[in-house]
């Protein structure tokens, strides 16, 4: 692989890479919100007897944003679940080919499986503009979408992660290293 072709492919795994990132800092400001909303709603309840539907299910819409969006994040920073018993013990070249087969096995037919399960759920939620009863968001269809958002951002960092992990089984960064400069980018 010629040196330029590197480079490229190490561009765009790093925009690849910066976007899930951004996405990933705008999700950390949810669990901010969240603490104000739900100090809001005890107050609002417990002290001035009111309670509000449409405030109390922002906090659900906000825990879901959270995570649903957060995931490809987790993923990015390699601070996903893993089970370390063996992996730890790897050079980084046979890490590099564990998270390949791992992403090419695991990763993407999940988020796979999830896009194409949720795909017709989610349209039937905007086809009819769905919203909550009783006072409270009328942006259900909003929420529903994230069962979308979820592979799709996953999707796009695990392209990341196979360029990362390709270069690192060429011969190239490893991934530790990626991960430090992508990290001080955003400091």
């Amino acid at each position: 692989m010629t040196r330029q072709r590197l480079q490229h492919l190490k561009r765009w795994q790093q925009r690849l890479t910066a976007f899930t990132c951004g996405v990933g800092h705008l999700c950390a400001w949810f669990s901010l919100a969240m603490v104000l909303l739900m100090v809001l709603v005890v107050v609002l309840r417990y002290m001035f007897g009111i309670g509000n539907i449409a405030l109390q299910e922002s906090l659900i819409y906000l825990h879901g944003s959270l995570f649903m969006l957060g995931a490809a994040y987790a993923l990015a920073l390699d601070e996903h679940v893993r089970v370390d018993v063996f992996y730890q013990h790897f050079s980084p070249r046979k890490r590099a080919l564990v998270n390949v087969l791992g992403t090419l096995f695991l990763l993407l037919p999940v988020c796979a499986a999830i896009f194409g399960l949720s795909f017709q759920y989610v349209v039937r939620s905007w086809a009819g503009l769905e919203r909550s009863d009783n006072g409270g968001l009328p942006l259900v269809f909003l929420l529903k979408s994230l069962l979308l958002a979820l592979p799709a951002l996953l999707t796009l960092q695990a392209v990341a992660e196979l360029i990362r992990h390709g270069l690192t089984l060429a011969g190239a960064t490893p991934p530790q290293e990626a991960l430090e400069d992508e990290g001080d980018a955003w400091s």
